[in-house]
């Protein structure tokens, strides 16, 4: 790509009209190698199997996969593929893939869509905004499909990651072998159940970068075909594709592209990996402002979380954390609570960093006793006044949930408590830190909204 078409893609990304699509080549360590082989070194190893016999790279979990199921239960294999993703992703010595932070930290891209079924990518997404995970896979039970809400342009701060093949879980909800796949897209196209329609519409009417996908020959045809409006060869104008794949492309392939899509652009002098590294580093020299260039450490505090827990250190400490732990008993992920023991890293300034998280979290819930209605000059209050500022601008949904944690169920006998709130809001009674019947019915509530 020469200068004037990184500065068309880098226009394009920031009006909002590119769509990165990320496959196993992105998850790929400099020392470690790649995701794919090691989840299938893994199962491999489950089955006492051996592990020296040539993989095709990328494609490690089908091939091993097609030789396990000749002996074994291949329901069983979705659980052990789920249990090598966690066993994994989850050690303390695991670094996520720079590629996958790098993309993760360009905050212009508003959609994401992941080819493979770990979480690596929202895990990253979380350190710097709200997620909203779409879950693809025409087996989920009725009441787990979503779809790209209708309101998510104007859900500032939040991004929506579709996995288009179905997330690990220890159940046949994921797609781990070409069969699966076959399925998958040919539910797309049947108009099964649970495809999300809204998402493939933005896809139809958005560019793509597909990076790493390391897509078999039949598959990218289908997927092309799938998130264009029409005939390949009938090109739309303002939508193209790149296609960054680190295996060379099949001749037929190439030829195919060349005759029907030219549209799409081939980009075969660069990895993937090299590719996200030079448009994160474009990026960044068009957004100098710190403000708005998130670091990369995926550890770095979480913006945008669903939920921030306000509470006065020196009353309600214990009532705070179970009602952390509450929440996250509902299914709310840890990176989806601001919870300033949680959520603060020794050495950081920690009044820019709650107010940071209060501008952007979807709910704010203050925490209401006595005990601190009682103390005066708190800087809790001064997290109060700035979420009674910003709801000021929020019209159409909840934003303060008050939240009494006193036995006793008084909403109005409260002295210090904001008049608007006593006034207009209907206070939640979670005692010592845990939600009764009603208000766990709220947070469920809640919690749905956000997740379809």
């Amino acid at each position: 790509m020469n200068e004037r078409s990184w500065e068309r893609l880098l226009q394009s990304i920031d009006d909002g009209l590119v769509v990165p699509v990320l496959g196993p080549q992105v998850l790929t360590s400099e020392s470690g190698g790649s995701l794919q082989k090691h989840i299938a070194q893994r199962l491999l190893s489950f089955y006492d199997e051996p592990d020296d016999l040539p993989l095709t790279p990328f494609y490690e979990i089908c091939e091993v996969v097609t030789r396990l199921k000749a002996k074994h239960n291949l329901q069983d294999l979705y659980a052990d593929i789920h249990d090598a993703i966690e066993q994994i992703t989850s050690a303390k010595d695991y670094n996520i893939p720079e590629p996958i932070r790098k993309i993760a930290a360009i905050s212009s891209f508003r959609l994401y869509v992941v080819l493979t079924s770990d979480d690596l990518l929202a895990r990253c997404l979380r350190a710097r905004c709200a997620t909203n995970e779409i879950i693809y896979s025409p087996y989920l039970p009725t009441s787990e499909g979503s779809d790209l809400p209708k309101d998510w342009l104007s859900r500032q701060g939040e991004v929506q990651l579709l996995y288009l093949f179905g997330k690990s879980r220890p159940a046949p909800m994921f797609a781990i072998h070409d069969e699966d796949y076959l399925e998958y897209v040919h539910n797309i196209i049947a108009r099964g159940s649970h495809v999300p329609f809204k998402f493939m519409e933005e896809l139809q009417q958005r560019s793509l970068l597909l990076i790493g996908c390391n897509f078999p020959e039949w598959l990218c045809r289908f997927f092309l075909r799938l998130t264009n409006q029409g005939r390949l060869s009938e090109a739309q104008k303002n939508k193209s594709e790149w296609l960054i794949d680190e295996q060379p492309l099949e001749k037929g392939l190439i030829c195919f592209l060349e005759s029907f899509s030219g549209e799409t652009k081939i980009l075969s002098d660069i990895s993937p990996a090299a590719f996200i590294a030079e448009l994160h580093q474009r990026w960044l020299a068009r957004h100098s402002d710190p403000e708005q260039t998130p670091a990369l450490n995926n550890k770095n505090v979480p913006r945008g979380v669903m939920f921030f827990i306000s509470y006065c250190r020196a009353t309600d400490l214990p009532a705070a954390e179970k009602l952390f732990k509450s929440l996250k008993t509902l299914g709310v992920a840890s990176t989806e609570i601001w919870f300033d023991r949680t959520a603060i890293e020794p050495g950081q300034d920690f009044h820019d960093r709650i107010l940071e998280g209060i501008r952007s979290c979807r709910y704010f819930i203050p925490l209401i006793s006595q005990s601190a209605d009682n103390l005066e000059e708190k800087f809790f209050r001064r997290e109060w006044n700035e979420a009674i500022d910003r709801g000021k601008s929020i019209h159409g949904r909840m934003f303060v949930v008050p939240m009494i944690v006193d036995q006793a169920y008084e909403p109005l006998g409260y002295g210090r408590v904001p008049r608007d709130w006593t006034d207009n809001l209907d206070f939640g009674h979670a005692p010592i830190g845990l939600p009764d019947e009603r208000t766990n019915f709220l947070f469920k509530k809640l919690i749905r909204a956000e997740r379809q």
